[in-house]
């Protein structure tokens, strides 16, 4: 049933198609998105194997084979083979293909469309927040070049090394307040947008953070081999993953058996900033950690936040303004012993 059209799989809605057994024998892309397995899985499973959930409307669906009853059902909740909770609003409707009554399952995901408004009113408040810090760097960064300048003039015309010392204090400190100043302003160049296989970058930043963690920390990686190149600033991205795993490292450092797992996974059918994307790359970066404090969480990509005493509070707004430039979005979750930053990128991104 529906096995011939392809249509529904351009739907966001996950579409169930049951028999008169309440086995499955179709899904459509969105489906198999939500319940996190594919339709060659699922394929002549019974609905309570896929959703253990469905017991509780068992009789619903039973009656709506034998009735011919609609049945709908706003902000249900039910749980994943993998006992993940998902809420949902659901519609189960009786539909007959040569004499054999079927069930058609409608379920609409709530969790995603609210972090979808969540999304787009949290960009809207970075991207005003950015370009007041970006206006504020500019009118720091152009009276230190004179600073510099007249401190490098007044120390060739100091006498001795004693005195010159003030000098250099300044220079040194003027530079460091500039580099500040830039990483403030963020990735200021265009972005080389070339073919990029997306282990490579991991593979480069994990060599790089177990050189920094040392011989304790361990990592573990996850990766499908499947996932094609795609066009990315190998550079810019390179950064960003570098800023997450380092400050995925350095959260590790009062944490017995330190760990940093790196994994990456293909969706179907994700938005992103109200664009829908047929197929989209997951990059997950976790660690066993303390976690991130909860006063830190809401505002964790705002510039100049950060819970650590030595800390910049870049790191995150950095990458985060990579992620965007490539069309993509970061998520992150954090609890005791499991902090998840994940990467979303549209995979059908075409050649500038």
């Amino acid at each position: 049933m529906f096995t011939n059209q392809p249509h529904l799989n351009n739907l966001s809605t996950a579409i169930l198609s049951l028999d008169g057994d309440l086995s499955l024998c179709y899904v459509n892309q969105a489906a198999e998105s939500l319940l996190q397995l594919s339709f060659k899985r699922l394929s002549g499973k019974s609905i309570f194997e896929v959703l253990p959930g469905f017991k509780e409307i068992e009789n619903v669906l039973l009656n709506a084979l034998q009735s011919n009853q609609l049945y709908t059902q706003r902000r249900a909740q039910f749980e994943l083979h993998n006992g993940q909770m998902i809420s949902v609003d659901l519609s189960v409707s009786p539909v007959f293909e040569e004499a054999q009554p079927n069930l058609l399952v409608e379920l609409t995901p709530l969790d995603r469309y609210v972090k979808i408004n969540r999304e787009e009113v949290f960009r809207e408040q970075q991207e005003v927040t950015r370009q007041m810090i970006r206006g504020l760097a500019h009118e720091i960064k152009n009276p230190l070049g004179g600073i510099r300048g007249s401190a490098q003039l007044l120390q060739s015309e100091l006498p001795t090394e004693e005195l010159k010392e003030y000098t250099s204090i300044i220079i040194e400190e003027t530079d460091r307040l500039k580099a500040l100043v830039d990483k403030l302003l963020g990735p200021n160049v265009p972005s080389k947008m070339q073919l990029t296989n997306i282990h490579e970058i991991l593979e480069k930043v994990r060599r790089l953070i177990e050189l920094e963690g040392g011989p304790e920390l361990s990592f573990l990686r996850d990766y499908d081999p499947s996932i094609p190149e795609i066009y990315m600033d190998s550079d810019l991205m390179l950064q960003a993953v570098l800023n997450i795993t380092r400050n995925a490292m350095q959260s590790l450092k009062a944490t017995r058996h330190p760990r940093i797992t790196l994994i990456t996974r293909t969706d179907r059918q994700f938005t992103i900033a109200s664009v829908r994307h047929k197929n989209v790359l997951r990059v997950e970066i976790m660690d066993n950690g303390p976690g991130i404090p909860i006063e830190l969480r809401e505002n964790l990509f705002f510039p100049m936040i950060t819970g650590r005493p030595d800390g910049s509070g870049l790191g995150l707004s950095v990458a985060q303004s990579i992620i965007h430039r490539h069309q993509g979005i970061i998520e992150a979750s954090s609890e005791l012993g499991l902090t998840r930053f994940t990467l979303i990128l549209p995979l059908e991104v075409s050649k500038p």
